[in-house]
């Protein structure tokens, strides 16, 4: 009986399947500067959340227009993740973070000179657009320039920088507070200075080489192999020193590829559960936390940001924590501890509306953020880690589309929500949430920690 002999890997794909496998001595510098644009991020779409008390008092808007202010960003970043995950698999990794960080610069100042809210819709929608492009495009960057293990390590640690974020934020507003700042002046302040940190990370970036894997796969070869020496100190002796034409690559093909790898699928498929369910808990509770404490009383203005500073505090923690984690109990263990901690703190945070409770509520809310940035921490990182090269950016835009398009519909329309059924009930029906990423985890995820993918 004969048998037919394996097809050899191509050049092109044993150049990429060794660079996904090997180490790079400055991959931590790399993906640490690729999460620091989620500090951007944070800054911008939870800003929003300390300053939209003053919002309304100066404009009085109905809750479905103050809805969409605070969730335009979210609906930007929605479109902004689809078409920057397409366009980084077409143009490239670093053109990619380089124009999203100047398109930021422009938009966060604009957004501190809107004459009303309707301008401040628009703003912060287009604004949306580079902040989830970045995300997806930070994520392909990070798979492709780290080593397996380290590489998710550092993806898990999106949260704690989201975190971070939320606090310097908070900081910021607590000490215009001490000062006495008007409040017209405080939240266009507020906003606009976003554009800071994305101006540093804009010239820190700037001299971050294209990922050797995109130029491998796009036959620019002498530039990959110039990127390797550069990054691995490897000259990639598997690849010519001239550059060749290859195939395009269909991203229509990117579902299909998909289904052809069970494990790859029901990763993938858990990854955007996940995306969908700790988004949706987030935008819905944990953002209008601010809102929350001052209308059952928790404190005063001031104090209420500095309760949710200390909740942040204990948050990052958490998120600094989970990743660390990751690789002793595997990406089954985080999404499952996680998703069940947020589920029993937010039944517990129900139960204090109900009985106006409102001590109780300040701990349910930190035990609630304590397990939310364990269940988000690998939601983007498993998608776009077992997806192959070719497709990376289109999945991981993919999957931040299904953070996005909850985190827009929560916002916008979680005020409306609150108004309709009160809040208990309305916490009460965000643990559905919780309860589908739970499940998804305990029967849809396998464990894929260390996953190889070429």
């Amino acid at each position: 009986m004969s048998t037919m002999a394996m097809p050899q890997p191509t050049a092109s794909e044993a150049a990429v399947r060794y660079l996904i496998t090997n180490y790079s001595p400055k991959g931590n510098k790399v993906g640490w500067l690729m999460m620091a644009s989620i500090l951007v991020e944070a800054w911008d779409l939870y800003s929003i959340a300390f300053v939209l008390i003053f919002i309304r008092e100066q404009y009085n808007p109905d809750p479905l227009m103050l809805g969409l202010a605070a969730a335009g960003t979210q609906g930007g970043a929605l479109i902004g993740a689809l078409l920057g995950g397409w366009l980084s698999d077409k143009i490239g990794r670093r053109v990619m973070f380089l124009v999203t960080m100047v398109l930021f610069i422009v938009l966060a100042l604009a957004q501190a000179f809107v004459p009303n809210v309707t301008w401040l819709v628009v703003i912060r929608f287009l604004l949306g657009i580079p902040l989830g492009s970045d995300i997806s495009t930070g994520y392909t960057y990070i798979m492709e320039s780290m080593a397996k293990g380290e590489r998710e390590v550092m993806g898990n640690r999106w949260q704690f920088m989201f975190a971070v974020g939320e606090v310097l934020t908070i900081g910021v507003i607590v000490i215009f507070l001490l000062i006495d700042m008007q409040h017209e002046m405080l939240w266009r302040v507020t906003l606009g200075l976003g554009a800071v940190p994305a101006l540093i990370i804009l010239i820190m970036r700037h001299d971050v080489p294209e990922t050797a894997v995109w130029l491998v796969q796009k036959g620019r070869y002498r530039e990959a192999k110039q990127v390797a020496r550069e990054m691995f100190n490897d000259n990639l002796d598997m690849l010519p020193d001239h550059d060749v034409e290859v195939p395009k690559v269909s991203t229509r093909a990117f579902l299909a590829d998909l289904k052809k790898d069970p494990i790859r699928w029901r990763a993938t498929l858990y990854g955007w559960i996940a995306c969908f369910a700790q988004g949706s808990e987030f935008s819905t509770f944990a953002f209008y936390l601010p809102v929350l404490f001052v209308m059952v009383g928790v404190s005063s203005v001031l104090g209420n940001n500095l309760v949710t500073m200390a909740l942040f505090c204990f948050a990052a923690l958490s998120g600094w924590v989970g990743p660390l984690l990751t690789p002793k109990i595997g990406h089954r263990g985080i999404a499952i501890a996680g998703f069940g901690i947020v589920l029993a703190s937010l039944l517990v945070a129900a139960f204090a509306l109900y009985t106006d409770n409102k001590m109780l509520l300040p701990f349910a809310a930190a035990a609630m953020l304590w397990g939310h940035y364990w269940d988000a921490s690998n939601c983007m990182t498993i998608p776009t880690m077992v997806a192959k090269p070719k497709y990376r950016g289109t999945a991981s835009g993919f999957a931040y589309m299904f953070v996005k398009l909850p985190s827009f519909l929560a916002i916008f329309l979680f005020p409306s929500l609150f108004a309709a059924i009160g809040q208990a009930n309305a916490t009460l029906f965000v643990a559905i949430f919780p309860l589908i990423g739970l499940l998804a985890a305990i029967f849809i995820l396998p464990e894929v920690y260390g996953y190889e993918n070429d």
